[in-house]
């Protein structure tokens, strides 16, 4: 199942938009016949409700009863009322109480919704899971018939009015919301500030809500016109605005009564109904359809995680028989064990799907419900993982995810961001961490840091990203650093400079270091022991020195002849393992590599293997004898 299956909360979310971004859907937007005739008269509906009253608000209550209910002429553009009251300055008047009391109403629907569609995340599951029902349950109504009820509820009048429309948009916003807040959830910044300790209100409103700021506004414009719309319609009905207060509706309902004698009265107000919800509404839409054709950058899915192995004695790091599970007994990390000391690097390889990553996350403690992590025993730094507070677990473990691009928030600055952690962990003021924060740019060798941390993620290349990465990891003090794939598509130079960044911190901090990578010869070069997983578990475990000389189980082997060198023969094709790995419900019994292990047995098809020593550190988990397995590698490709 792997990473994917545990950070990615919605399949297909919509790319967060960056700063730049938004201001060029602005312009799009104005750009567009639509989106600019909406403008318009959204900028005409302002300058009405502003000034309307101020210019035409006497000649709009003057009562005439020399001119009562006459038809439109010169004098009265859309005739009198039964006061003689002029219809057309009774019209415009109206534009400020219809604006406001829709625009009140969306504020209030939208505000409701945005709790009651975040509550989940800050919630515990439990109540959670009672407010999405009850947003799933209100959503099955039609609004309208929402408005009416609470109309009901609330009672004739502007405030009963108000409330109905504002309690009948909620419902919809809510689920939007909750959709939109799923989609980001998964992101890699949002686990590396679970990691940092950032608490689910913080993590809310610093990190999730900026990033589904864009579609909520949009949708907002379009719930002010349908809010305008509504709220017309309940005070034609009789059971919004009171006299002697008077909006649209109410004015609509009064003409309406003598339509067939001059249609005039009932037309003007609808006119302005009509082109207000309109405007509200075709602005909304065009400000979506910008934003849907807004170039997205290209983002690569990331390969599914991976694990690692050793039984040795206690250390900075101690796991044994560590097991995440998922729904349906799907376990696609299966009886771990390996201990980091501290100074030490470890190196972990394996094919995609392997079980590293989901590893790294279930030490982590981000792997969520409904994943299941046990362990035998699970400690960090001497003390039980699950007794470690998120403040201390956030200050000494520090992780690198493998793409840094959506590890970090794109709508922060990179300088607060880093400067987030010490704030969050070691109380330190703004003005402090953030100088902290620049001084952690220096020390990854980050070119002119004050400038850099006041720019955005976009704004940097991949290779600093992944620097500015493993910056924020020492903000605080890390005993152990874990760096999933933290050379994932950076060129050979950025990788070298990426490699020797983590053993320095290594040698200045006696730190541990996990390194999770899909390339051996990295691993071979920068680590003192390498595990190789397959499967969920640990298949082999050997110092690096030895990786090339004294590796014996089939699948190490073949992951080291798939590796071309300078002997490789370029007329003879590249050396493959057949098959594919197992996913991790179709793992059966036997030894998972079997199917495609040319030394692969009866035995090896009914039992699976456990570790077993061969050498001081060397262990191996195969069936077959160190001779045979002595043999079959110095005879093999290499």
């Amino acid at each position: 199942m792997g990473r994917r299956g545990v950070l990615r909360a919605a399949a297909g979310p919509a790319p967060v938009a960056t700063p730049r971004d938004r201001t060029g859907v602005v312009r799009t937007v104005l750009r567009s016949p639509v989106g600019a005739t909406s403008a318009v008269l959204l900028c005409l509906l302002v300058a009405l409700a502003v000034f309307a009253p101020l210019l035409w608000g006497d000649r709009a209550a003057a009562i005439d009863t020399d001119a009562l209910q006459q038809g439109p002429s010169p004098a009265h553009l859309l005739g009198t009322d039964q006061l003689g009251r002029d219809i057309f300055f009774r019209v415009l008047v109206a534009t400020r109480l219809t604006i406001g009391l829709a625009l009140l109403a969306t504020v209030i629907g939208v505000a409701a919704g945005l709790v009651l569609g975040s509550a989940p995340s800050v919630l515990p599951r439990w109540a959670g899971r009672v407010v999405t029902s009850a947003v799933n349950i209100a959503v099955a109504f039609p609004g309208l018939l929402l408005a009416l009820f609470f109309a009901v509820i609330f009672g004739t009048g502007t405030i009963g009015a108000v409330l109905a429309i504002a309690f009948a948009i909620t419902p919809s916003f809510a689920r939007l919301t909750q959709t939109l807040t799923a989609s980001v959830a998964g992101r890699d910044f949002i686990a590396a500030a679970r990691v940092c300790g950032v608490g689910r209100f913080r993590l809310l409103t610093r990190h999730v809500l900026p990033n589904i700021a864009e579609p909520l506004v949009i949708n907002s414009t379009l719930a002010a016109g349908s809010a305008l719309t509504a709220f017309a319609g309940l005070s034609f009905l009789g059971i919004g605005v009171q006299a002697p207060s008077y909006d649209w509706g109410r004015l609509l309902g009064e003409g309406l009564n003598r339509i067939y004698l001059s249609p005039a009265p009932a037309l003007g107000p609808a006119v302005a109904v009509v082109v207000a919800g309109l405007a509200f509404n075709l602005f909304g839409e065009a400000a979506a359809s910008a934003a849907g054709r807004r170039p997205q950058p290209v983002r690569r899915t990331p390969p599914a995680p991976e694990s690692i192995v050793d039984d040795s004695g206690g250390g900075l790091l101690t796991v044994r028989n560590l097991r995440v599970t998922f729904p349906g007994g799907i376990s696609p990390v299966r009886g771990v064990s390996f201990t980091v000391h501290e100074g030490e690097m470890i190196g972990v390889v394996g094919e995609s799907g392997s079980g590293k990553s989901l590893t790294a996350l279930a030490v982590s403690r981000l792997v969520e419900h409904p994943g299941e992590v046990t362990a035998d025993r699970l400690e960090f730094d001497g003390r039980p993982l699950a007794a470690t507070p998120d403040r201390e677990l956030g200050t000494k473990l520090a992780m690198v995810f493998q793409d840094p691009m959506t590890s970090f928030n794109p709508t922060r600055r990179i300088g607060r961001q880093l400067a987030e952690v010490s704030e969050v962990h070691q109380g330190m003021s703004r003005r402090d961490a953030l100088a902290k924060a620049v001084d952690r740019l220096r020390a990854v060798r980050i070119p002119e840091p004050e400038r850099r941390a006041g720019q955005y993620p976009h704004e940097f290349s991949g290779g600093m990203r992944q620097r500015a990465m493993i910056a924020m990891g020492l903000m605080g003090e890390p005993r152990l650093v874990i760096a999933d794939e933290p050379t994932t598509a950076l060129d050979v130079t950025v990788q070298r400079e990426v490699l020797r960044l983590l053993a320095r911190i290594r040698a200045e901090r006696t730190a541990g270091v996990l390194l999770i990578s899909h390339d051996i010869t990295v691993v071979a070069q920068t680590c003192d022991r390498v595990l190789v997983m397959y499967a969920g578990r640990i298949v082999e475990e050997l110092p690096t020195a030895e990786l090339f000389t004294a590796a014996r189980h089939p699948y190490t082997t073949a992951l080291l002849a798939a590796v071309p060198d300078l002997d490789t023969d370029r007329d003879a094709p590249l050396a493959v393992i057949p098959g594919r790995p197992p996913e991790p419900g179709e793992i059966g019994p036997g030894c998972p590599f079997a199917p495609r292990c040319p030394l692969a047995g009866d035995r090896c098809r009914t039992e699976e293997p456990e570790l077993t020593a061969m050498a001081d550190g060397h262990r191996v988990a195969c069936w077959r004898s160190e001779s045979e397995l002595t043999l079959a590698a110095t005879g093999g490709p290499r």
